[in-house]
């Protein structure tokens, strides 16, 4: 039975080295007791049978798949659902985790049991490499969550009982595209608590001048997350500005914000 179990999902990637290269960074990991099971939610046949092919090529990958594109939540409980390990990490299929991260990540855990998760900060790449870095504080509280998650959800690594005791991801079309912000805050809520490593072990890929391009619908569900999650965290009183948040930043240009994420990130 493996320790680590690392959860991964796709749908019509469209740069299939991407996530050759995902895959790869995980299989080559310092530490080798591991499976990886990935769940295709649903992509195009071509895209599935490469991606089967792909697969076949380490023992402990599992490739699971829906027939129906259902969303990332979906995905991830499927996924889990199949795990055994003790330890459970998040990998996206465009990402990048560097040799040592699950080793020192499930390092951490077993000396910290007062800790329920453990995330890490990440360089920003693009298509010209690395371009920024993202700092995260190392021990959040309840009031981060006011500005953003402060994790980074496919960098962090969970103990297993805690996913099976929160009933994994919740499965709602008001939490789609928000699903790791609403499942921090309610983890927060039943009163865990995470750390994130002062390493980038992570590689976080996003295209700086394309920031800002996201459906405003999927801002509205970040709206009713952040509201029902910082009540649940008893933070709502007087931080009403943080739950319009999101609105707000909709309605600022594209440019401008990748200019803004740009200088955010930088170095």
């Amino acid at each position: 039975m493996p320790e680590i179990s690392v959860l991964m999902g796709t749908y019509n990637e469209k740069n299939k080295e991407h996530v050759a290269q995902a895959v790869d960074s995980i299989l080559n990991q310092t530490f080798t007791d591991l499976e990886l099971i990935i769940c295709d939610d649903g992509s195009k046949e071509e895209f599935y049978q490469w991606l089967k092919k792909y697969c076949r090529k380490d023992a402990r990958i599992r490739l699971l798949r829906n027939r129906k594109n259902r969303g990332l939540a979906v995905v991830l409980n499927k996924c889990f659902r199949c795990s055994r390990g003790r330890f459970v990490a998040r990998m996206d299929a465009d990402d990048l985790s560097k040799k040592d991260r699950l080793l020192k990540q499930a390092a951490f855990l077993k000396e910290h049991g007062e800790y329920a998760l453990v995330g890490c900060e990440a360089e920003m790449i693009g298509d010209d490499g690395v371009w920024g870095i993202r700092h995260m504080e190392r021990v959040p509280q309840k009031t981060s969550f006011l500005s953003t998650s402060p994790f980074i959800h496919p960098s962090v690594m969970l103990r297993r009982e805690v996913l099976v005791r929160m009933r994994g991801y919740r499965v709602l079309p008001r939490t789609l595209r928000v699903e790791d912000y609403d499942f921090f805050m309610r983890l927060y809520a039943a009163g865990y608590r995470g750390y994130n490593l002062p390493e980038a072990l992570f590689q976080y890929r996003e295209d700086r001048r394309a920031y800002g391009k996201r459906k405003y619908r999927y801002r509205v569900n970040e709206c009713w997350v952040r509201y029902q999650g910082f009540r649940a965290l008893g933070i709502l009183n007087g931080n009403l500005r943080y739950v319009a948040k999101p609105l707000a930043a909709g309605l600022i240009p594209g440019f401008v914000m990748s200019r803004l994420h740009g200088r955010h990130f930088a170095g």
